[in-house]
Formats: structure tokens, sequence, C-alpha cells
């Protein structure tokens, strides 16, 4: 590759109901982070999914882009991480990847329980290379997890626009969506605790 090169690669740029969660995921997990404070808002847990294919050059869990990288999502798992959850200094779960929304039998399965457990109390965050304009257009799936989160950092990673300076992103491109609000409103309204 030729020294600049990179900065000017693109990531790939799905067409609506093309990549699909029913074709494309093993529901495999590249790692779980209990109580951590990075992957957003107060103490966490994140969960990170298997399978991305939007290639974003300068990925920074490139490993994590294989489909059966990891290991297998399994129900011992997905009870512990409930169990972290109940930590009354937990204040939820973060989606990462991988790309949640293309493994949404795991991801939906999580939130349901999730909702079903702890009602409001614990929020959800989530990572996607989609932005909240392509999700709106894609499978019933991805818009049912979708309305299921509270927060939603949207957009490919942009090497070009690359920002170590930006709050729970990594490229000036990345949105941090109230999804909520969104929905309610029928447009994009950003989080209001965002620093700019």
């Amino acid at each position: 590759m030729v020294k600049g090169e990179e900065k000017t690669q693109r990531p790939r740029d799905p067409s609506p109901n093309t990549w699909l969660a029913e074709k494309l995921s093993q529901r495999y997990i590249a790692s779980y982070k209990p109580f951590n404070f990075v992957d957003g808002e107060g103490v966490r847990c994140s969960l990170y999914v298997s399978g991305c294919p939007f290639n974003c050059p300068g990925c920074y869990n490139k490993a994590a882009q294989n489909f059966r990288y990891g290991q297998s999502y399994t129900q011992e798992l997905e009870d512990q991480i409930i169990r972290d959850l109940g930590q009354p200094f937990v204040q939820g779960l973060t989606l990462l990847g991988g790309e949640p929304f293309l493994n949404t039998g795991v991801c939906l399965s999580l939130v349901n329980r999730i909702r079903k457990t702890f009602g409001p109390a614990k929020d959800i965050w989530a990572w996607t290379g989609y932005t909240w304009e392509e999700l709106q257009r894609d499978s019933k799936d991805k818009r049912e997890l979708l309305a299921k989160i509270n927060i939603l950092v949207d957009g490919r990673f942009e090497l070009a626009q690359k920002d170590l300076t930006l709050q729970f992103r990594g490229s000036r491109n990345q949105r941090i969506i109230d999804v909520q609000k969104s929905l309610t409103n029928g447009q994009v309204v950003i989080w209001d605790r965002l620093v700019k």
C-alpha cells in the first residue's frame, strides 16, 4: 500500500436489505467485558459481537470482522450478563462489534431479556457502521433492535475524519443519537449530553 493511500480508502456501503443477520450471523461473540467505563456513559457491561462486512480502513477491532471469530453465544453467557447488569452500580449494556445489527438474533434475545428483567432501569447503547437513515430503510429485525435501545452511535469509521478527542466515537462523521426521542420526533435527535 502506498503511503497515505489508506486515508483515501472507504468502508463498504450496503444497499438496503442486502446484508441480513439471518444469512450472515454465526452467533459468535468476540468478547464480553463487564464493568467498564469506556463504552458509553457510566459503568457498563459490553458485548462485542463477531462479524462486520463494512471493512472500515483503520478499524480498531479488525479481528471481530470475521463472523466466526471468538466463541459461540451461550445461555450461560447471557445469564452472566444479566447477573452483572443486576449490580446496582451498573448503568447499562453496550452492544459493539463487529456489527450488532447483523447479529440481531443474539442482540434481540439479550435486549428483550434485559427489558423483561429490568424494564427501563438499565440503558442500552449500540455502535453501528450503519447510519440512522440506512437502518430506517433496512430489514425488520434491524428496526426492531433499534426501537429497543436508548443511544446509537451511527456511521462507518472514516479514517480521513479520525479524531481521538471526540466523545464516544472515532471519526467526525459519526453521531451519538437519542434513539427514543428520534423515533418520537421522526428525525434524528442528537444525545443531549454530547460534549462538543
